[in-house]
């Protein structure tokens, strides 16, 4: 009976060292999987920085080599901030692909509008799973950018993908910059305050793209419209203040959220900095003025402008990671006010501006304040010129460098 009850003893301790293996292989697990897929967003964040980077000076150069050296830069310096991601991979180790075409993706082919960068085979550390035979931990990750088509690109002689909201163009001869819009000036894109002298009681600076509706003017200034616009005829207007769609709609492009917007559907940019102090407006609801009262007569005033966003976007750090880039950047078309007429009206359109979105809408009642940045008749890239996603579309365009879908990769 004694040998017996050894032997069961016996058993119970096999049984236990079994369970508390299998105990710490499920721990070891849990851990190093958790580890993984911490450190695979850290380095799709840090290729995405690379490939916007080296997308531009393509688009500004033509050069891949000097592409090649930006991306390998900007990715040590990203990586700097995650020393384990820098002990396994630096800028030297990721590979670089150039394509003319995004899908299907064809490198080597010239010229070169599209970049890919590739980090494979990041090894990382390991916990417990070391003593359950796991020998090592991989992941890899990759992004595309290159120029986009949609913000007011030309498509024929149509313009795309615009925001709901119009400026009055200065056409007189000699006006300063493109139509009285120079880069050096923070403008107010909607002016809300009722009876406005530029463009006719009743109308508020809006446009109507789609059909009519508060619910419409939501969905498109939070980046729903899609369709195009021909920028060389008139344009309908808006008419009524719709105030609170317009703040909803503009400020998922900040990461906020009221209303019927979603994150899902309109997702917020990755930078979302504001400047400090914040912008407001003087009494006649068309100067710009600083928060505490100091007036603002240029943008180099400002704490955060364009090329602060431009240095932001290319090296962090982001204030959404996964957020979409260059949500900021709206285009709005140029027309001619004069003659302007009371409730809905055509108005001839002369030209389209590419704007940067300086801090969310800033709503006070029944008025709505929209501050931009003019930044020219080109896309966040700071070049004019076609538009090539996927297939290329002759003449000049507003376009913008972005990340797009990896179509080798289910998961970039």
């Amino acid at each position: 009976m004694d040998g017996l009850v050894t032997r069961q003893r016996g058993v119970v301790a096999v049984l236990v060292a079994i369970a508390l293996l299998a105990l710490l292989a499920m721990v070891a697990f849990a851990l190093d999987s958790g580890h993984l897929i911490l450190n695979k967003s850290r380095l799709q964040n840090t290729v995405d920085a690379a490939a916007l980077s080296a997308a531009k000076v393509l688009d500004k150069t033509g050069s891949e080599t000097q592409a090649t050296t930006a991306a390998r830069a900007v990715f040590d310096a990203n990586a700097a901030n995650q020393p384990e991601l820098l002990r396994a991979i630096r800028g030297s180790d990721i590979l670089l692909q150039y394509s003319n075409t995004l899908d299907p993706w064809a490198p080597g082919t010239v010229p070169a509008n599209y970049v890919r960068v590739i980090a494979q085979n990041f090894t990382m550390w390991r916990s417990f799973s070391s003593l359950v035979g796991v020998d090592d931990i991989r992941t890899a990750a990759s992004a595309v950018a290159g120029p986009s088509a949609p913000v007011g690109f030309t498509q024929g002689n149509e313009a795309c993908d615009l925001a709901p909201m119009m400026v009055c163009a200065n056409t007189a001869p000699g006006a300063p910059g493109d139509y009285g819009y120079t880069t050096d000036k923070v403008s107010l894109l909607k002016y809300a305050a009722p009876g406005s002298p530029n463009v006719g009681p009743g109308n508020f600076q809006l446009v109507r793209l789609g059909g009519p509706g508060a619910n419409i003017v939501r969905a498109n200034v939070a980046g729903g419209y899609e369709a195009c616009v021909d920028p060389s005829g008139s344009i309908e207007t808006q008419p009524g203040n719709d105030v609170g769609p317009l703040t909803q709609g503009l400020n998922t492009r900040f990461g906020q959220y009221q209303g019927p917007v979603n994150a899902t559907d309109y997702p917020p940019d990755k930078v979302t900095t504001s400047p400090n102090p914040q912008l407001d407006v003087a009494g006649d609801d068309t100067t710009v003025i600083f928060k505490n009262g100091g007036p603002v007569t240029n943008v180099s005033q400002l704490s955060f402008k364009y090329s602060n966003y431009e240095t932001r976007l290319q090296n962090g750090p982001y204030d959404f990671p996964n957020g979409k880039p260059q949500r900021r950047v709206v285009a709005v078309p140029f027309v001619n006010c004069a003659g302007n007429n009371n409730g809905q009206t055509s108005m001839p359109v002369v030209g389209l501006g590419c704007f940067f979105l300086l801090q969310p809408a800033k709503q006070q009642g029944n008025k709505n304040y929209v501050f931009a940045q003019y930044i020219g008749e080109c896309g966040a890239n700071g070049t004019p010129g076609p538009a090539p996603d996927p297939n290329p579309v002759s003449g000049p365009g507003i376009y913008k460098i972005v990340l797009h879908n990896d179509p080798l990769s289910p998961d970039s």
